[in-house]
């Protein structure tokens, strides 16, 4: 036991000055791409209300007026023309009014709304390019472009076919349907769209937004694959409002649908720009990885619109509001759910589950993140050098505090791999001095006594939780379950035992060589369990 008072005043503060860290776990360039923070000044307010008196009541009208003309027109078209089944693409006077007409109505509707469309590029044709892949994805908006392309089929919920008036002008794209309430469903839309964009021209275009949910436009997140499977050219699409004020933006944190809509309502006009860059072809290794082919579309369109890419997806979203509901800030859900989950093996319920863990100790925190003090707090152990460094390896932007995604990373990287029997069968037998297989009260807590350098430290609570039977001691399968549930104490026995060593090489030959290579040994841990998961 010497050797942990020793340990208390002799050893510095912080052994880990600076831990390396993977590039491929480092913090994205876009933190929240799922945030809508326009700020509206007073003048702008009131700019608004006073052109809104005169263009929105206006607006409205044209509106309503397009859509009595639009909606009989898609009657007709879709008048006896089946949606599931054997289906055949439309041709002759269905296609010819889709085309054209629908189009042309589509073009006054938004018009109507007070957009400016301006188009760069060109459009290729079916057999050249038969998926349209649309991005940033950002906006109910967006749906213009559908109409700038020539009505496209698109893919689409079954629900939205029930929707009043606009449910007949989705039927109109003839759309591959998405039904969540069949298991099978997301099978037989990759097999549709494959049989649509392989049948050399026969089927129109098939219009998809790979990003899968809206974002703010300053990043470009996860492409989803499904417009990649077939292996076929690809023609990328992207979107832009350059306006002063932004309207538009609709995502996960923001304004409303109906608080954008009556705002752009209350615009002089709203640009939109709408370019079709070259057609993607893909490569051999393309045709056989989906990820490989999206992810290079996804670079391709991201340098056109000079912005980053991050790996989030929509499973992000999700987790934003899992952490709503567990009373953290929404932004804390956010961890790159693409990388995280394919890196470190977790799917996301795992990380559901961990989110859960992290609420436990954040949600008295500031901003959701975790302090020193509320670490130490919820391990039930005061603020030590061992600590220190336990805390040190789990902030890896060294900011001080340790979010959700550091958690994460953290629990999976450093402290589940040091729950393995061997380390927890030789921190058993640390606190069980009489080697009789139990640990006592008393045992438990003179070792973390001494080990902590406080001599009046209360370990009765920890002790109860760890001693489930109540039996007054603790078994080693004890020992075991409650470190399965609770790994941080697994990497903190682990941490223990290495500044012993640290501790004894120091004393034995201070300042030697072999010193330096025995804490990057130990330091190093993070990436010799974790470059297996290198790309």
């Amino acid at each position: 036991k010497s050797w942990f008072h020793a340990l208390k005043t002799t050893m510095p503060k912080q052994r880990v000055s600076a831990l390396p860290r993977q590039q491929s776990l480092l913090l994205p360039a876009v933190i929240n791409p799922f945030v809508q923070d326009t700020k509206l000044s007073r003048a702008t307010v009131l700019r608004c209300v006073l052109i809104g008196i005169l263009l929105v009541p206006l607006r409205a009208i044209l509106v309503s007026l397009v859509l009595m003309v639009t909606w009989p027109v898609s009657v007709i078209i879709t008048f006896k023309y089946p949606l599931k089944g054997a289906v055949e693409p439309m041709t002759g006077w269905r296609r010819f009014m889709c085309k054209n007409v629908m189009a042309a109505l589509g073009r006054l509707y938004y018009f109507a709304m007070g957009f400016r469309v301006v188009v760069k590029g060109k459009q290729v044709t079916s057999s050249e390019a038969p998926i349209l892949a649309v991005a940033p994805h950002s906006t109910f908006f967006d749906g213009i472009v559908c109409i700038m392309a020539g009505l496209p089929s698109t893919v689409s919920r079954v629900e939205n076919l029930a929707t009043p008036i606009f449910g007949r002008f989705v039927r109109c794209l003839q759309p591959v349907l998405v039904s969540r309430k069949d298991p099978d469903s997301r099978k037989n839309t990759i097999k549709e769209i494959e049989n649509r964009a392989k049948s050399g021209g026969v089927w129109p275009q098939l219009l998809i937004f790979p990003e899968g949910t809206c974002t703010n436009r300053s990043c470009l997140i996860t492409f989803k694959q499904g417009a990649f499977i077939p292996g076929v050219p690809v023609q990328p699409v992207i979107l832009r409002y350059p306006n002063k004020l932004d309207t538009v933006t609709w995502t996960w944190q923001g304004f409303g649908s109906s608080t954008l809509l009556l705002l752009t309502l209350c615009q002089p006009y709203t640009t939109v720009e709408i370019e079709f860059l070259p057609p993607c072809i893909p490569s051999e290794d393309e045709e056989k990885s989906p990820a490989l082919f999206a992810n290079n579309v996804r670079a391709v369109m991201a340098r056109a619109l000079g912005v980053p890419v991050t790996d989030h997806t929509y499973e992000d979203c999700r987790l934003m509001i899992s952490a709503g509901e567990l009373t953290l800030p929404m932004e804390a859900g956010l961890v790159e759910f693409t990388k995280i989950s394919r890196k470190l093996n977790l799917k996301w319920n795992n990380l559901k589950k961990e989110l859960e863990g992290f609420a436990n100790i954040a949600r008295s925190c500031k901003g959701g993140r975790i302090t020193i003090e509320e670490f130490a707090k919820f391990l039930q152990l005061p603020v030590n050098p061992a600590l220190e460094e336990l805390f040190a390896l789990f902030d890896r932007d060294g900011d001080g505090t340790v979010d959700f995604r550091e958690y994460v990373i953290g629990v999976t990287i450093l402290c589940r791999p040091a729950n393995t029997d061997d380390v927890l069968r030789m921190a058993f037998r640390l606190f069980d001095t009489d080697e009789d297989e139990k640990i006592t009260h008393e045992e438990f807590t003179a070792l973390l006594r001494s080990a902590l350098g406080v001599s009046h430290l209360n370990m009765t609570k920890l002790f109860k939780e760890i001693d489930a039977d109540c039996s007054g001691f603790i078994t080693f399968s004890e020992f075991q379950a409650f470190a399965l549930t609770h790994p941080e104490y697994a990497k903190l026995f682990t941490t223990y035992l290495e500044l012993q060593r640290y501790q004894a090489i120091q004393e034995a030959s201070p300042g030697d060589l072999e010193l330096s290579g025995h804490c990057i040994s130990l330091d190093n841990i993070e990436d010799s369990t974790s470059d297996k998961k290198d790309d």
